[in-house]
């Protein structure tokens, strides 16, 4: 009987063991099924995974366009007259982006693209309708509300209309009309000119005064055809009848030579003569006439002051240039490509009136081939040694340093002698070019003709430079650094112009510099007067008599070198080359 009760307990205890069992399985099955949905509930949320995936996608796209279509119009929708801005778009005339955007809304065309006129039309993107165009929108103006007013309109005290239909001063949200009926139309004033002349630059030891420059700012209207220049400013004493030669050489005797370009006053823009171009870069307006077409004049007063002058804008300045010679702009197209990246325009033949913000007339001078620093003709400090970098550049010269004896041994030393056709020829010429090479001096003779780069590359190979005073020793310009120039002095006290015309100029280059002063026997000059005349005994005297007297005499002589006299030269440029 205890038996049958013990199997019967062990039954029962099976029993519920097996419903517990049954009961965690059961719990189990369903905890699964719910982590692992069946086929139809699987496909809809791979689905609703697809279209979250694809909206996300979309989603910047679409906020972009809305972006677009509510907001404000772009402070440079403009025309050359007036802004079209939406409203609530506060524009601040304190903000540089600002003031960029609204220097930009000054001009009508850039560089020839037309001339300025109302604008054409909104871009396309914004589904806008130009404001004039709209007698709708033209009914709703309410220009006495100041809620509706820009940044811009409250900042400048500009009276403008404003288009309005909301008191908030935003686009309401929802509505592409609403946002056409919150444009505004506002007048912007063209900035005032301004004008400044510079005449009163004279300096210790320059041997004349300097020429007059003149830089003009604001609405400046340039017009070729009357040799004018138009400035909207009220009248102002001194503008009216201002007269410009703009050659970087004052001389009154060069005003048959080159154009003078006449500055005016306009009380208003009706007053001065419509823009038929107008450019976004500023202008240098300089003439080529005067001295040109000798080496050293063209370098003094038309070169060196144009790169002082135009260097700063890295290209981004366009010249006009007066007495315009097509042979002369090819010949120095090298240096003219880099100064500026635009065409020349031949103010000569120009008949545009052409539209600036900025124009500098004539062109900034320092002394004849040196440039030193000055706190207003020279404030970024260019040096002659800037220059001659420059000229390497424009012309692909390769060597920037003279060859130093020893470095390398069996090369010789180049010299180049320069030959002269007209007067202050050196009448033994090839005397001195054998005792040079006897002297150990690979010798080049040749004359500064022909083509530039071709002789300017021919400078640049030699380590020495032997001329007589006169035009030939400006190509010291394409010497390398370290290299020897030696001046020929010619009879007649010609101490002060030797030194200043090219002996500084050398030193200021990194060159050096010798002078071989000619003797009363080595000029051809002994052929011409007595010895008791006032050439030899008194050569102050002719200087004297002025720039003529000195021309007719001491500047044609021609000179033969004592060769036992000047061996010494020869030698002492040899040492300076071991240095």
């Amino acid at each position: 009987m205890a038996s049958l009760v013990q199997h019967g307990k062990s039954r029962a205890a099976a029993a519920a063991a097996e419903a517990t069992a049954r009961e965690r399985r059961a719990r189990h099955g369903a905890r699964t099924a719910a982590r692992s949905p069946g086929k139809p509930e699987l496909r809809r949320r791979q689905l609703a995974g697809r279209l979250l995936l694809a909206a996300c996608l979309l989603a910047p796209a679409l906020c972009i366009c809305a972006a677009r279509l509510l907001s404000p119009l772009p402070s440079r929708v403009s025309s050359g007259d007036g802004v079209y801005l939406a409203e609530g778009n506060r524009i601040s005339s304190d903000d540089a982006g600002g003031a960029g955007a609204l220097s930009s809304l000054r001009r009508g065309t850039v560089d020839g693209h037309g001339p300025p006129g109302p604008i054409a039309s909104i871009p396309a993107r914004f589904g806008v309708d130009h404001v004039r165009s709209s007698p709708e929108l033209d009914k709703e103006v309410k220009s006495s509300n100041p809620e509706n007013r820009t940044g811009l309109d409250n900042k400048s005290g500009i009276e403008g209309e404003t288009i309005s239909s909301a008191k908030s001063g935003f686009p309401p949200e929802n509505s592409l009309t609403n946002f056409r009926q919150s444009v505004a139309y506002i007048e912007v004033p063209k900035p005032m000119s301004k004008l400044h002349c510079d005449d009163k630059s004279k300096d210790e030891g320059f041997p004349y005064a300097r020429p007059i420059i003149c830089q003009m700012s604001g609405d400046v209207r340039v017009s070729p055809g009357s040799s004018s220049i138009a400035l909207t400013m009220p009248m102002q004493q001194g503008v009216e009848g201002l007269r410009v030669m703009p050659y970087a050489h004052r001389d009154d005797s060069l005003l048959p030579l080159v154009t003078g370009v006449d500055i005016r006053a306009a009380a208003s823009e009706n007053d001065a003569p419509k823009c038929s171009i107008s450019h976004d870069v500023p202008a240098i307006i300089f003439s080529i006439g005067g001295y040109t077409g000798n080496f050293f004049h063209d370098m003094s007063d038309v070169l060196i002051p144009l790169y002082l002058t135009s260097f700063r804008f890295k290209g981004w300045v366009k010249f006009f240039i007066t007495n315009y010679k097509p042979w002369w702009i090819q010949k120095y197209k090298p240096m003219l490509r880099r100064l500026s990246h635009y065409d020349i325009i031949d103010f000569d033949s120009n008949k545009d009136v052409h539209c600036f913000e900025e124009v500098i007339l004539g062109l900034v001078r320092d002394r004849d081939l040196i440039l030193r620093p000055h706190p207003t003709r020279n404030p970024k400090g260019y040096s002659m040694l800037d220059f001659t970098r420059f000229l390497r550049h424009s012309y692909g010269l390769k060597r920037a340093r003279s060859l130093v004896l020893g470095e390398m041994p069996g090369k010789k030393p180049r010299i180049l002698i320069i030959s002269r056709r007209g007067t202050r020829k050196l009448l033994n010429l090839r005397q001195v070019a054998a005792i040079s090479r006897a002297l150990g001096f690979d010798v080049t003779i040749s004359e500064a003709r022909g083509n530039l780069k071709r002789f300017a590359t021919m400078v640049n190979s030699c380590d020495v430079l032997l001329a007589v005073h006169g035009a030939g020793l400006t190509n010291q310009i394409f010497l390398p650094a370290q290299a020897v120039v030696i001046q020929i002095v010619p009879w007649g006290k010609m101490d002060w112009m030797a030194t200043n015309f090219y002996g500084e100029p050398a030193r200021g280059m990194n060159l050096r510099y010798l002078e071989y002063h000619i003797s009363e026997q080595e000029s051809s000059l002994a052929q011409r007067y007595p010895r008791d005349h006032m050439v030899f005994k008194d050569p102050m005297a002719i200087h004297g008599q002025g720039w003529n007297a000195l021309a007719d005499i001491f500047m044609t002589q021609d000179v033969k070198l004592n060769l036992r006299r000047f061996r010494p030269t020869l030698l002492q440029a040899l040492d300076l080359l071991q240095l």
